[in-house]
């Protein structure tokens, strides 16, 4: 917001932010664009603050080894062991992922990672 400010001031133009603290700035004064700058550094603030909560709130989660949220899986791990069984004992892997309703991609994935 405050480089959309300068360009516009450097156009010879300016902001006029209505209702902003109980009344209007205007950016091409010098005492609006006081006010803009200050609401901008606090808007600024607050959402540095905000991204520092999540940061720590996940590496929290993580270090208790708490589900971080996020799509909930279509298939499960033991639908991909079952699967990794069938093709080990003569399905044709083509087939395999498309009765589980899912990608070749995505199985194979899924299959290395069940099997570390």
């Amino acid at each position: 917001m405050l480089a959309f400010a300068d360009e516009l001031r450097s156009r010879g133009a300016g902001l006029r932010v209505l209702n902003l603290g109980g009344g209007d700035v205007d950016t091409a004064t010098p005492m609006g664009s006081m006010l803009f700058t200050i609401m901008a550094a606090l808007a600024h603030m607050e959402h540095e603050i905000k991204r520092e909560r999540v940061t720590d709130s996940i590496l929290k989660r993580r270090e208790a080894g708490k589900d971080l949220g996020g799509r909930p899986r279509r298939v499960i791990d033991s639908q991909i062991r079952s699967a990794v069984r069938l093709v080990k004992s003569g399905e044709p892997a083509a087939q395999v992922p498309r009765d589980l309703g899912t990608s070749r991609a995505t199985y194979h994935r899924r299959s290395r990672a069940v099997a570390d």
